[in-house]
């Protein structure tokens, strides 16, 4: 057992229980206690771990990302037409398994060093990231990604097909957890949408898409359909409790009744979005009618970072400044999204995004030592407005210890960067082509 004790512990349950000073007890892959003061049976533990008054929270957890798109990261960053002048075509000519396999390892690193525990990717060759997923012993909803023309395949919508494969391929393995993802609907057709749906049905499995972020996808489908995305998704009985809809920038009031209807659940990207200038989803909104919210980084192309301290801060920041009210959004609310919000989004909000005994232990401990870390009036607080990820000391995924004292504990990162350049070698000469 290991025992982890005078924590500032932050349960995120349904009473916002803390303890302070508290305990928590890891027994295998699950939180055996949590509780205050001293644990009384310190001494069958085999591992006992000194917090020093740090932080411990739920793991958080990336609702939406790309983690084969590492290599793309400063890339072109305020081109306005930087998708179609060199993220597509070094897609289709230098992204392969071998490099979205290391891309994917060390976006894995990334997040764990950040006290990210559990993520949705949406990608190609997702095998590969499947693969580093168990390797780097993070817990992930993993999605290929069905889009007309891919890199891991050469007909149209081969993502249904390799989709079928994966998923079929992967059930019930531990920390992975096999997806389909149509990319968006106006880079799909109404037949493609159904059929990765169906894939989805088939294997009770989640799906995720791009819905309501573009602003020539809400023309697109006004003028073609006099509807908006979300509207037309709906008339072809696509929105369904299974599926995770990132971004939901431009939704309105009709929109947001039909996600929650539906049960439909939402990644909160902020930073791409507001990178993108794309707009501020009305979140405030979509949270008041019940649905489903959780926070994403996006890709490290669009977003440049894959930590959630930097997106819960501008989610306050532009949250407050959106609605003109200092007020709105405290930081318990924004914390709660990068952990229980994020868990009901994955629907594992029984086992994961909370700390409670029986829950499975994906942890992560926030060092209040540091400079920026003092003093601790609001603990809730200092994680938004103080916290980065670089206070981040420690991280448990499933009881297994992946960061200690801000370190991997399985691999270096020195040797996983170094992997990457060498399969990187190829993008970069498509690159310097272009």
């Amino acid at each position: 057992m290991q025992l982890i004790k005078n924590a500032h512990i932050l349960t995120m349950d349904q009473d916002d229980r803390i303890f302070h000073p508290g305990y928590l007890v890891i027994d295998g892959d699950r939180i055996k206690e949590v509780g205050s003061g001293e644990y009384a049976n310190e001494s069958q533990c085999d591992w006992v771990f000194d917090a020093k008054d740090g932080i411990l929270i739920p793991g958080m957890i990336n609702c939406h990302t790309h983690l084969g798109m590492i290599p793309f990261r400063s890339l072109a960053d305020d081109v306005p037409n930087r998708l179609h002048r060199f993220l597509f075509p070094l897609e289709n000519q230098a992204m392969d398994a071998p490099l979205v396999y290391a891309s994917s390892k060390y976006a894995m690193a990334e997040m764990l060093l950040a006290g990210i525990t559990s993520f949705v990717d949406m990608y190609y060759f997702e095998e590969e990231v499947a693969k580093a997923c168990q390797e780097m012993k993070i817990r992930g909803i993993v999605a290929e990604t069905v889009i007309d023309q891919a890199p891991d395949g050469e007909e149209k919508f081969a993502g249904l097909k390799y989709g079928r494969s994966f998923i079929q391929k992967w059930q019930n393995k531990d920390l992975v957890t096999p997806a389909i993802a149509p990319h968006a609907p106006y880079s799909n057709t109404s037949e493609s949408l159904k059929a990765a749906q169906t894939i989805a049905a088939d294997f009770q499995a989640p799906w995720t898409i791009h819905l309501s972020e573009m602003d020539f996808e809400m023309s697109k489908y006004q003028k073609e359909c006099q509807s908006s995305p979300v509207q037309y998704l709906n008339d072809l009985g696509l929105l369904d409790d299974r599926l995770i809809a990132a971004h939901c920038i431009h939704v309105d009031a009709k929109d947001i009744d039909l996600l929650k209807e539906k049960g439909v659940a939402v990644a909160h990207c902020i930073g791409a979005n507001t990178k993108s200038a794309k707009g501020v989803a009305p979140i405030k909104e979509m949270l008041q009618a019940g649905i489903a919210v959780g926070l994403g980084t996006d890709g490290p192309s669009s977003n440049n970072s894959l930590d959630l301290f930097s997106q819960m801060r501008l989610l306050a920041n532009f949250h407050k400044t959106y609605n003109h009210d200092r007020a709105a959004f405290p930081a318990r609310e924004i914390v709660r999204l990068a952990t229980y919000g994020g868990a009901q989004v994955i629907k594992r909000h029984r086992e994961l995004g909370s700390i409670k005994a029986g829950n499975l232990a994906d942890l992560c401990l926030v060092e209040t030592q540091s400079a920026n870390m003092f003093p601790v009036f609001d603990p809730y607080a200092v994680l938004v407005y103080s916290a980065n990820a670089s206070n981040v000391s420690h991280v448990w995924v499933n009881g297994h210890l992946c960061v200690e004292d801000k370190h991997l504990s399985d691999v270096s990162l020195d040797q996983l960067k170094q992997e990457l350049i060498q399969a990187m070698e190829p993008f970069n000469q498509a690159l310097a082509n272009l």
